[in-house]
């Protein structure tokens, strides 16, 4: 069974001259509703997260912040509604995750906004107010399972980072562009005392493209991932890594996104893609569906062919630092 996460109250938090706005999940759901499978997707309503489940990541004093209306930072706005809407998208993160574990079986896409990677125990930033998957990732991990998170946002899950940095219970793998905003996710990160080698940075240069990707699933990020063995993954999927994408840099098609969903399924089919990053209105709702398909075993191929180019010498720089941790 493949759930799809949704409520149309997650529109309410919007500002219309923002990249991040209301229409990104309008686009995604009108796109979705054409497609053969959406019959088969369970259309399931969020919850809101308490915030005494929100203060197990983040801190009273930011929690508190975010209930004021303005600007957080200077890319993160709110409004009247943001506080409840982004208590209500790490609600559905945390409640498909849960549910997920408890039903022993399922996947899940968690089409919720504002988006969480970059807020971190501390502080919200870059769009983000609540990081939605740490939550989850947490919660997880209180309950006793291992979790993996994979993050392909063009941009480095800082805030994840953050909050799972010494911990060995929650493994945290990203790609993105770098050097890039926020400035962090460069291979010599790898987490610090019981936390160490369970941070697992792919910081990629510009145009990497599909080729170069699939080199570091196959090479690196997949067998790490069999290793550490998970009992559940989180995806931080941000489409904002798509070629055509205005506010990424990767160049990655829309199958490389279903591809990277079908890799991670051969370490541990429960998992749950919360929305991230995607900007694209045309090219944001294909990605989505290249992933939603694989969860639901009825995959979409599109015509979106882009050249990539040579990951440099990433490949062997981060098998040279992750080997010290894990059999590569």
């Amino acid at each position: 069974m493949t759930c799809i996460v949704y409520s149309d109250d997650y529109l309410l938090h919007t500002n219309e001259q923002h990249p991040e706005h209301a229409g990104r999940l309008t686009a995604i759901m009108d796109y979705l509703k054409k497609l053969p499978f959406y019959e088969k997707l369970v259309l399931t309503e969020p919850r809101k997260a308490t915030e005494e489940e929100i203060e197990r990541v983040h801190s009273h004093e930011m929690v508190e912040r975010a209930k004021r209306v303005g600007w957080l930072d200077m890319d993160t706005y709110t409004n009247e509604y943001s506080y409840e809407v982004a208590k209500l998208a790490a609600g559905g993160v945390l409640m498909t995750a849960c549910r997920t574990v408890e039903e022993r079986g399922g996947n899940a896409f968690a089409l919720v906004r504002p988006p969480g990677h970059h807020a971190t125990s501390i502080r919200s930033m870059g769009f983000c107010v609540f990081n939605n998957v740490a939550i989850a990732g947490n919660m997880l991990a209180e309950m006793g399972k291992r979790v993996l998170i994979f993050d392909h946002d063009v941009h480095h899950g800082n805030g994840t980072q953050d909050v799972f940095y010494e911990r060995r219970d929650v493994m945290y793998q990203s790609i993105h562009l770098y050097p890039h905003y926020p400035g962090t996710g460069s291979i010599s990160e790898v987490g610090e005392g019981e936390g160490e080698g369970y941070t697992v940075n792919v910081p990629l240069p510009h145009g990497a493209g599909d080729e170069c990707v699939n080199e570091i699933l196959d090479e690196i990020l997949i067998p790490v991932a069999h290793q550490f063995a998970p009992d559940f993954i989180l995806v931080s999927a941000g489409f904002d890594s798509h070629h055509a994408d205005h506010l990424g840099g990767l160049s990655l098609s829309v199958n490389m996104y279903g591809e990277m969903i079908r890799k991670f399924s051969t370490v541990q089919p429960r998992i749950v893609c919360s929305l991230e990053g995607g900007y694209n209105l045309e090219c944001l709702p294909k990605g989505v569906a290249s992933e939603l398909g694989v969860l639901c075993n009825m995959p979409v191929i599109f015509k979106d062919n882009v050249a990539g180019r040579e990951c440099n010498d990433v490949v062997k720089k981060l098998k040279d630092v992750m080997k010290e941790y894990w059999e590569l």
